[in-house]
């Protein structure tokens, strides 16, 4: 009995274990759902969604672009394996968003053969510059010569002015004419007068022949040259010496080079220098280093380095910008390296480009770099780049939206990791400080003309952060479509390459802010509007109102945050109430 006991209990045991192996692995738990075979590419998925309009656009799930309402559509895979500070674009975000790259090296800056590479511009050369001025005091008349660039010839009639003083003269010499047998002194002293306000031997003949006073008289071109300012217009009274145009001969003109502190010492006067214009790219004009300024420039850290270029041709006009190459065996400026102004991203603290570190895919790299200074649309590297890499001089703050998306190291996310919103700001934070780094700020060049029309359009900026104050996203919308209008009205004609990169991504954020309804999503566009509006404020030159520049340590996930305001008040607009108070003033625009 005992016996059969145990191997029914032995047959029951070794049924189970053979259950177990073999349907074991496909139990479920009651209402769970069971995977087979074809749910193997549902589990493991890792998909990402992307906008085909707005490729910085990175989500796990399909839905709404956020800014434009299209649907997404899946995002090329494939990008495991990348660093912390790499990105992998689609081609097809590459191709919307036209993101372009230059190799370092190829633009103005250091050559690889030893040789000094310097960004310039035409200007008129000074020797030849002239001054034509009234030679009398008198109202002007008529002005024959009225707009810069019109060429003139030595006698040509440029002006007629009356003068009273000159009428004056001439009743003198009729008076002293009848006297000059008497009075020879007298009459010529009264001559010589008139010789001095360059009346002619003719002119004054014809008075005393005629015996009448002129009401009017002309002034002539005293050189040869084409016209580079008008001084004066028609009706103005004009005093004595006081120019009326100002005139250069440009059958010769200055290239003026700028060369940085530690390229000095490879130049000097004597040197040959080739010169290359985008006007005639194929063509290379010889000329001699003629002056090395002996005083550097406190605001660009550079000297001005000029060479005399023959223009008898005139090909060269004043203002085309060009390129000096200067070889020599005792350059040493190898790790002089210049980049367009566009590749460089500034935050105020820090100045970041994006690296192609990959030759057959779209891989980019953020690179933090040390900026040596800015001359015009070309910017001084110090440190972080070696000439041969390839570097994003179009579309850089379309790659980095993206990575900050994607939760890579960008121009706002300093550490990485995904995005935070909302109450997941205040967690896990750690003691920051709120003084901006405004030490390193780049200089911006604005027209005084667009600094006016900019300070306008700020007040709807204004408006609108005063809304993300109330935590209003209806009344956001509408203001930031407002602002997106007004910014979009401003004069771009005369801005160079950094200023209207800052003013076009201000209108994009505007703009995505305009079209999202989300509040935690409009403030993450106004950490990045921010950064853009504060760049371009901090170079107006004496606004009409105070600007405070204000900071909050604790906002995009603690790595701090900036924006504008009229009041020194702080009122913060990245959080709710509880925190209307959280921040400092980091500097006074004024």
């Amino acid at each position: 009995m005992k016996k059969n006991v145990l191997y029914l209990v032995a047959a029951v045991f070794v049924g189970l274990l053979c259950g177990y192996f073999i349907f074991g692995t496909n139990s479920t738990a009651p209402g769970e759902k069971v995977h087979n075979d074809h749910d193997h590419e549902e589990v493991g998925s890792s998909e990402m969604w992307t906008c085909s309009m707005h490729p910085q656009i990175m989500q796990p799930e399909p839905g709404d672009c956020p800014i434009c309402g299209m649907d997404l559509i899946p995002a090329e895979t494939g990008a495991d394996g990348l660093s912390a500070n790499e990105i992998k674009m689609t081609e097809n975000a590459i191709a919307l968003a036209n993101i372009q790259t230059t190799i370092v090296g190829s633009v103005a800056g250091a050559s690889g053969d030893n040789s000094i590479l310097l960004s310039g511009k035409i200007v008129p050369n000074d020797e030849n510059n002239a001054v034509q001025a009234s030679y009398f005091d008198g109202r002007l008349e008529r002005l024959h010569v009225n707009y810069e660039g019109q060429k003139i010839q030595k006698g040509q009639l440029l002006a007629t002015i009356y003068s009273p003083n000159l009428v004056a003269a001439q009743q003198e010499l009729l008076t002293t004419a009848t006297l000059k047998e008497s009075q020879p002194d007298l009459y010529e002293a009264v001559r010589n007068k008139l010789k001095l306000w360059k009346l002619s031997d003719a002119q004054i003949a014809a008075i005393e022949t005629t015996g009448k006073v002129k009401d009017n008289f002309p002034i002539y071109a005293t050189v040869t040259g084409t016209v580079t300012e008008v001084t004066a217009r028609e009706g103005d009274y004009v005093k004595q010496g006081q120019p009326i145009l100002k005139v250069s001969n440009l059958t010769t003109v200055w290239a003026e080079f700028d060369a940085y502190e530690n390229q000095i010492s490879s130049l000097k006067v004597g040197q040959k220098i080739k010169v290359v214009s985008n006007a005639y790219a194929a063509k290379e004009f010889e000329a001699t280093v003629s002056f090395v300024d002996p005083i550097l420039s406190n605001a660009t850290r550079t000297v001005i380095v000029r060479a005399i270029l023959k223009n008898t041709d005139d090909l060269f006009k004043p203002g085309m910008f060009v390129t000096g190459k200067i070889s020599g065996e005792n350059n040493h400026n190898e790790e002089i390296i210049t980049v367009p102004a566009s590749a460089v991203m500034w935050t105020g603290e820090r100045s970041l480009v994006y690296v192609k570190t990959s030759v057959d895919q779209p891989i980019f790299e953020m690179r933090e770099v040390k900026i040596n200074g800015r001359n015009g649309e070309n910017i001084s590297i110090a440190s972080g780049l070696q000439h041969g890499e390839e570097i994003v001089t179009n579309g850089t703050f379309t790659i980095d939206a993206a990575a900050q998306l994607q939760g890579k190291k960008s121009m706002m996310n300093k550490m990485g990791g995904r995005v935070m919103t909302g109450h997941e700001h205040h967690t896990g934070m750690e003691a920051t400080s709120n003084k901006a780094e405004t030490s390193s700020h780049m200089e911006m060049e604005f027209s005084k003309s667009f600094q006016d029309d900019f300070s306008k359009a700020l007040h709807t900026y204004l408006e609108m952060k005063d809304a993300f104050v109330s935590g209003e996203p209806q009344q956001i919308t509408s203001l930031a479509k407002k602002a997106a209008a007004a910014f979009e009205s401003l004069p771009k004609k005369d801005l160079g390459t950094l200023e209207k990169e800052h003013l076009e991504k201000s209108i994009a954020m505007f703009s995505a802010i305009g079209n999202s309804g989300h509040l935690e999503q409009q403030r993450e566009h106004l950490v990045v509007l921010n950064e853009h509006m504060v760049a371009m404020a901090m170079n107006l030159k004496s606004p009409s109102e105070n600007l405070y520049v204000q900071r909050c340590p604790m906002a995009n996930s603690n790595q701090g945050a900036v924006w504008l305001s009229l009041d020194e008040e702080i009122r913060n607009p990245y959080f709710d109430s509880g925190m209307l108070t959280c921040g400092s003033v980091v500097q006074v625009i004024q």
